[in-house]
């Protein structure tokens, strides 16, 4: 069973006096331990996209299932705790606190609740992605691809069922990013969580078990536009 789906979603904005569709009718699954890239240029819905799945946004139509269940209504206390249960999240730009750790960036989605077990899990992941020798540094004596890390292992703390990742090599040098998207590789399978990325960059094919484009809010699998006879859009290097 997809451990999260999207079933007939659109997403609307109004600005002025112009609606903009920013998702058509979307349709998207994705099963536990399976790894998945979004990808499309700019503007096409990807971050939108990502915020329906993360639960932070609510779609104009359609429903959002998170293991079977429908949570497209639920408040937003109640969002807030189905996040906390089952989603981890892994920003571009990482968003590390400054003047923590390492150990103790990767507990901060744990400081809300009363778990003992927190710092032993955080210094567990830590070691996990290959920094059990950087638990007391700072995010300023770290490279980019070690404060990565960092944010892959916050994203597990919480022991999620889907990591969703935004741009998640987009500031990284091509082999960093190619160590990253290998650890999603084995992450997914080690710890049975879905991995779902949106991005534009073209190494996540590579990487991913599934490839699907979104263009101008319309969601199509790899491969479906050369199949009806049409060209396949191209992912250039462009932001979300």
């Amino acid at each position: 069973m997809p451990i999260i789906e999207l079933e007939g979603v659109w997403k609307r904005y109004e600005s002025g006096t112009e609606t903009v569709e920013a998702l058509k009718d979307v349709n998207f699954a994705a099963e536990p331990g399976e790894f998945v890239a979004i990808m499309g240029p700019s503007g096409s819905g990807k971050s939108t996209m990502l915020n329906v799945l993360g639960l932070l946004d609510v779609p104009s139509e359609g429903v959002v299932r998170l293991d079977g269940r429908d949570v497209t209504d639920l408040t937003d206390e109640e969002m807030t705790t189905q996040r906390k249960r089952a989603i981890g999240f892994v920003f571009q730009n990482f968003f590390l606190i400054p003047t923590l750790s390492a150990t103790e960036n990767v507990e901060v989605p744990t400081l809300f609740g009363t778990d003992p077990t927190a710092r032993e899990r955080a210094t567990r992941l830590l070691e996990r992605v290959g920094l059990g020798d950087r638990l007391d540094h700072r995010p300023d004596q770290l490279s980019g691809g070690q404060k990565q890390r960092v944010a892959i292992a916050r994203a597990l703390v919480n022991e999620p069922r889907i990591v969703l990742a935004d741009e998640p090599t987009g500031n990284l040098d091509r082999k960093t990013g190619r160590d990253v998207l290998e650890l999603f590789t084995e992450l997914k399978t080690e710890e049975d969580v879905a991995v779902i990325a949106v991005t534009h960059d073209d190494q996540l094919r590579q990487y991913a078990d599934r490839v699907v484009n979104l263009v101008d809010g319309v969601l199509t699998e790899e491969g479906a536009e050369a199949d009806a006879g049409t060209e396949p859009e191209t992912t250039e290097e462009f932001g979300t």
